[in-house]
C-alpha cells in the first residue's frame, strides 16, 4: 500500500485502501459483537462485556486478578472497570475483596455461579464463533486471520497508554 497522504477529497480519503481495510475490519468486528452478544444476553442472560469480564476473571484463575489489570486489558478507566466489576458482583457473578499483600489492591474471584455461567456461555459462544466466522472462511484464511489478529491484538497493546 501506498505511503501517500494529503488526499485532494473526501472520495479520495474514503477508497484509500488503508482506510477501506480498517472500516471493513471495524465493521466485521461491529457486526459479530452484536451478533454474538445479542445471542449471550438472549440465551445466558449476559451482556458481552460481562462476558469478557468473567473470561479475563476465570483466565486469572485462583487468587482473582486485581480491578487495575481488568482496566487496562479491557482498556477501561479505573472507573469503568469498576462499575463493570459492581454489575457482576450484583448479578453474583464474581467477588470483589482486598489483596491479603496490600489492602489497596482489589481483586476479582468467579463465584461457582460465575463459573457456571462463563462456562456455559462459553459452549454457546465457541459455537456462534465457527457459524459466523470460521466457517465464513476457507480453513487457511481462517488461520492466517487467527495469526494476523494476534499479531495485531498484540502491537496495539503495546502502544495503548496506562489506563487511569
Amino acid at each position: 500500500m501506498s505511503d501517500r497522504t494529503g488526499f485532494p477529497s473526501a472520495k479520495a480519503a474514503a477508497n484509500d485502501p488503508r482506510i477501506l481495510v480498517f472500516g471493513r475490519l471495524l465493521g466485521a468486528a461491529n457486526g459479530l459483537e452484536y451478533l454474538l452478544g445479542r445471542s449471550l444476553e438472549e440465551n445466558v442472560g449476559i451482556t458481552h462485556s460481562i462476558y469478557e469480564l468473567l473470561l479475563l476473571v476465570g483466565r486469572a484463575g485462583d487468587g482473582g486478578i486485581a480491578l487495575r489489570d481488568i482496566a487496562q486489558s479491557r482498556v477501561l478507566t479505573s472507573g469503568g472497570a469498576t462499575r463493570l466489576v459492581q454489575r457482576a458482583v450484583a448479578d453474583g457473578l464474581v467477588t470483589r475483596h482486598a489483596a491479603s499483600h496490600d489492602a489497596r489492591v482489589q481483586l476479582v474471584e468467579l463465584t461457582p455461579h460465575g463459573e457456571e455461567v462463563v462456562t456455559r456461555a462459553s459452549d454457546l459462544h465457541a459455537r456462534n464463533i465457527e457459524t459466523y466466522l470460521i466457517d465464513a472462511l476457507p480453513a487457511d484464511q481462517a488461520e492466517a486471520l487467527a495469526a494476523a489478529v494476534r499479531t495485531l491484538s498484540r502491537n496495539a497493546a503495546r502502544a495503548l497508554p496506562v489506563m487511569p
